[in-house]
C-alpha cells in the first residue's frame, strides 16, 4: 500500500488528536503492509512524524499570533490546498489520510478521520473563525472520502443519523494507550512528584486543555461543595494547556486557587504526565462530550479510579471501571466526588476493573484497524 499522512496535528502542545496522529504515524513506519509511507504539513513534505512535531511548532505560534483569523484561515487553507493539489498530481495511486478531519483535494482514494461533532452540538464552544470553518469545510470532506474513520461507535451513529452519512462508509477505531502508562512504585514517582511540589499528596488529578467542553466550572463548583476537611487532603490538580472562552472558569479557579485547594500545572512534558497519573489519589474527567476521551484511558491505565460523563463516546471508554455522572448535574457530580474519594472498597474494585478495561485498548490494534480501512477504501 502506498500512503500520504497529513501530520498537520503534530504540533505542540499535542492534544489528544496530536497524539492520536503520532501514535498512528509511527505504527504506520513500522507496518508491513505498507510499501510507501509519505507525510505532509502544512506545504511541505517531512521524512518522519518526529520531525513533524518540530516543524509544526513554528505554524503554530503564527496561528495564535495571525490577525483576522477567520479570512486567514480561509486563504491558508486555499493556497495550501493549491499546492498540495499539484504536488500529489503524480500520486493517484497513494491513498490520503488526514487523521483531524478535513481533508485536502486529492484525485485518489482518501479516508478522513472524523474524532466528533462538537462543532455541531457545543457551537458556543468553539472559536468562531473554526466554527466557520467546518461547517464549511466538512460537507465537502465527508463527500470526498471514499471511507470514514471515527474513535468510537458514538460518534459513527452521530454521522450516520445527523448528517446522513451511509453506514457502510465509516469504521469505528477506538484509539490506544501508550505502554508508559502504568502503576508505579513510590520510588518511581519520587523524583516527579518532588519537582512539582506534589509529594506525599492524595491529589484528585483532571486532564485537559481549559475549554468549555471539558466542564471544568461545573467540577469546581462541585469540588466546592465537598466538606472542606475532603478538600484539604485532596487538592484538586489541573493539568493542560490554556484554551480559549476561559473567563468563567477564572473567576471559580481564584478564590480556591489563594486558598492552595485548586493548582494549575499548565502543559506538561509528555515523560511526567504519566508519573502525575499514577501518582493520583483518583481522576475526574466530566466533559460534556468526547469523540474517545483518551484522559480516561490513560488514568485507567496508570490504575487510579475515574470520574467521567455518562454521555457520548465516554462510556464505551470507561465500561464498568468509573463512576458515570450526568456532567450537567452538580449535585451529580458532587456526590460522585465524595465516592470516588473515599469509598475504599469501591476504590480497589475500580483500579482493578479499570486495569482490565484498559487492557482492551492499544495503539497496535489501532494502526491495524486503520490499515484494514486503507484496504478496503483502495478496493474500493
Amino acid at each position: 500500500m502506498h500512503i500520504i499522512l497529513n501530520v498537520d496535528a503534530i504540533q505542540p502542545p499535542l492534544t489528544g488528536i496530536g497524539h492520536y496522529a503520532l501514535q498512528l504515524a509511527r505504527g504506520l513506519r513500522r507496518h508491513s503492509a505498507i510499501d510507501d509511507l509519505r507525510f505532509f504539513s502544512a506545504y511541505r513534505w517531512l521524512t518522519d512524524p518526529d520531525q513533524a512535531l518540530r516543524a509544526n511548532q513554528v505554524l503554530a505560534l503564527a496561528r495564535n499570533r495571525v490577525p483576522c483569523k477567520t479570512l486567514a484561515l480561509h486563504l491558508y487553507n486555499f493556497a495550501r490546498s493549491q499546492l498540495f493539489r499539484w504536488q500529489t498530481r503524480h500520486f493517484h495511486h497513494h491513498l490520503l489520510h488526514t487523521p483531524n478531519y478535513i481533508l485536502m483535494p486529492f484525485a485518489g482514494a482518501s479516508v478522513t478521520t472524523v474524532h466528533d461533532l462538537s462543532y455541531l452540538h457545543y457551537p458556543q464552544h468553539h472559536p468562531r473563525e473554526r466554527i466557520a470553518f467546518m461547517e464549511r469545510q466538512m460537507p465537502r470532506t465527508l463527500a470526498q472520502a471514499t471511507l470514514i474513520i471515527t474513535d468510537a461507535e458514538s460518534v459513527r451513529q452521530e454521522l450516520i443519523d445527523q448528517l446522513g452519512v451511509p453506514a457502510s462508509r465509516i469504521q469505528a477505531v477506538p484509539l490506544g494507550v501508550e505502554d508508559h502508562f502504568h502503576p508505579r512504585t513510590p520510588t518511581e514517582l519520587a523524583p516527579v512528584l518532588n519537582r512539582y511540589d506534589l509529594a506525599d499528596l492524595a491529589y484528585l488529578l483532571v486532564v485537559g486543555t481549559l475549554e468549555p467542553r471539558k466542564n471544568l466550572p461545573r467540577l469546581i463548583d462541585a469540588y466546592s461543595r465537598l466538606p472542606e476537611t475532603l478538600r484539604q487532603r485532596h487538592p484538586l490538580i489541573i493539568v493542560g494547556a490554556r484554551g480559549w472562552l476561559t473567563e468563567d472558569l477564572e473567576r471559580r479557579l481564584a478564590p480556591l486557587e489563594q486558598s492552595g485547594q485548586i493548582r494549575r500545572l499548565g502543559y506538561v512534558a509528555q515523560d511526567d504526565l504519566p508519573l502525575l497519573y499514577a501518582g493520583a489519589w483518583a481522576f475526574a474527567f466530566p466533559s460534556l462530550y468526547e469523540g474517545f476521551g483518551l484522559p480516561v484511558l490513560e488514568a485507567m491505565r496508570s490504575g487510579i479510579p475515574v470520574l467521567t460523563a455518562n454521555r457520548s463516546s465516554l462510556p464505551e471508554v470507561a465500561g464498568d471501571a468509573a463512576i458515570l455522572i450526568d456532567p450537567e448535574d452538580v449535585d451529580a457530580i458532587t456526590a460522585g466526588l465524595e465516592r470516588l474519594l473515599t469509598d475504599s472498597a469501591w476504590r480497589a474494585s475500580a483500579i482493578d476493573r479499570g486495569l482490565e478495561q484498559s487492557r482492551r485498548f492499544s495503539w497496535e490494534r489501532c494502526v491495524d484497524e486503520t490499515v484494514a480501512v486503507y484496504r478496503k477504501a483502495l478496493a474500493g
